[in-house]
């Protein structure tokens, strides 16, 4: 991975970052350069003196549509140095731990977020956009789920976390859901830290991590559990 990864978000609503993205560890590794953030107004592009972006639904219906000239005019102005260009919608494939890897591994993201009742179709075919969704839910706009996009894919970054067996442990990372945390006091309403964490032994502490991380996946979340089971096969 390089240090250069380098994130441009194309938005209606500038002002909603650096965000969550400024602040704790992801905001120092801002300010150090190991990542970049570039923002861009998409009403910049629109039409006539309103600068208008959006038009009426082609066939009738609710809402209002991006229009695919405003888009197109956004994203070309943006240099995208190989990187993927990517349309936060609830109708896009869903973002999983494998695509962020994939995406840290890479120059950066070009991030369009959507607004309205969508994005015309055509722009969507003619500049090639991935579209990519954070799960069965619908947001008002593409900004939130860019946020955690891009959040997920920065603290991937070396140097951005600190210790790199803090992204190796975690959820998702071996298949399955991460195993509980405990830290102290010792006894917490009559709730006592599992013995084992406190003897010391590291293989039998493996053990039981390995244990819990499989009961929890099982329990919770069976698609996983089933592609984990064919994948030990």
């Amino acid at each position: 991975m390089s240090s250069s990864w380098s994130a441009t978000v194309l938005t209606l609503f500038p002002d909603m970052f650096p965000g969550p993205l400024g602040i704790s560890l992801l905001g120092k590794a801002l300010e150090k350069n190991l990542w970049s953030l570039d923002v861009r107004d998409i009403r910049d592009h629109g039409i006539g003196k309103h600068r208008s972006v959006d038009d009426t639904p082609s066939g009738g219906g609710p809402g209002m549509v991006m229009r695919a000239d405003v888009a197109a005019a956004a994203i070309d102005a943006v240099e995208r140095a190989e990187r993927p260009l990517i349309y936060l919608s609830p109708r896009g494939l869903r973002l999983d731990q494998a695509r962020v890897r994939d995406l840290a591994a890479g120059p950066g993201a070009i991030l369009l977020c959507g607004r309205f009742e969508g994005l015309d179709q055509r722009v969507i075919e003619a500049r090639g956009i991935e579209e990519i969704s954070l799960g069965d839910f619908v947001l008002a706009g593409g900004e939130i789920a860019a946020m955690a996009l891009i959040e997920a894919t920065v603290r991937l970054i070396p140097g951005v976390l600190g210790a790199p067996a803090s992204t190796t442990e975690e959820s998702f990372s071996s298949g399955l859901l991460e195993y509980p945390q405990y830290t102290r006091p010792q006894l917490f309403e009559d709730r006592a830290i599992p013995d084992v964490l406190n003897g010391g032994n590291h293989s039998e502490i493996s053990k039981f991590r390995s244990r819990e991380a499989e009961c929890l996946t099982r329990a919770r979340r069976p698609d996983l559990w089933t592609l984990y089971e064919k994948q030990k096969s």
